[in-house]
């Protein structure tokens, strides 16, 4: 038998509410697992720039947070190398809550720029190395990092790169730990103190160890290199002011060490 209109109408609606409230519902549910497994996915880049991949892969996830916050503090600072404790709202700053996608579209003299603090265990006087937030855009998407520098603040410790999507087997080679390690030891200012950052060259396969400021590039995936040169060279500039504040400022851990 044909059904009327308003038969056909009312079963949608009823079916719409239904399927809107179950889906209404599993989010709700999922919300905070999933924002759990964001926070662990962010500390492990965090600290996979200080330590190796196999430490952080030999870690049960709730070790892995109670490692970051042994061995971690942070703060957010402006372009200006001022901490800032509260948004425009009011609203306490937390540095591994601030969504560098969105400040990425705003002017670089007034993004948030999250600060994280590798220290002894336990002892926030004792830093071993301070890591920034990098991001930018690759061939296709975003493509973001964290760098950690030596408390000579010029000195890259490690970095961890990560993608959205960069071709498998060319630009998305930036996550394998062949390709970050080339960036250790390498310095971000030259002898004269002068900032130069760190360059992937054009093309792969020649040695750069005599090379302060130059690490091998990816080959056939040139695009991607430039992102990842451009992404580094535009956010360090940016810290250049935090560190030279860290520098100057004599109660400073980092100026007693240095």
């Amino acid at each position: 038998m044909q059904q009327s209109n308003a038969y056909i109408i009312t079963f949608s609606v009823i079916l719409t509410v239904v399927l809107g409230l179950l889906l209404s519902g599993t989010s709700q549910l999922l919300g905070p697992t999933q924002k759990k497994a964001v926070e662990l996915d962010t500390k492990k880049q965090i600290l996979g720039a200080v330590l190796d991949a196999s430490e952080i892969r030999a870690m049960k996830p709730e070790e892995i947070l109670d490692f970051y916050d042994k061995r971690i503090t942070s703060k957010v600072v402006d372009a200006e190398g001022n901490e800032i404790e509260e948004d425009e709202e009011g609203n306490t700053l937390i540095a591994e809550n601030v969504n560098v996608a969105k400040n990425y579209k705003m002017d670089p003299a007034k993004r948030k720029y999250p600060v994280f603090i590798f220290h002894a265990e336990g002892n926030e006087s004792d830093p071993e190395a301070i890591i920034v937030q990098v991001y930018g855009a690759g061939l296709w998407d975003e493509i973001w990092g964290f760098l950690a520098l030596d408390t000579d603040l010029n000195t890259i410790e490690g970095v961890t790169f990560g993608h959205k999507g960069e071709t498998p087997g060319l630009g998305a080679r930036i996550t394998e730990g062949n390709v970050q390690n080339r960036y250790q030891g390498k310095k971000i200012f030259d002898e004269s103190g002068e900032f130069q950052s760190v360059a992937m060259q054009k093309g792969e396969g020649k040695d750069y160890e005599g090379e302060d400021h130059k690490v091998d590039g990816l080959s056939g995936a040139t695009i991607t290199a430039n992102g990842v040169n451009a992404m580094l060279e535009n956010y360090l500039k940016a810290y250049k002011a935090y560190f030279e504040k860290l520098k100057d400022d004599s109660s400073s851990e980092i100026a007693v060490l240095n």
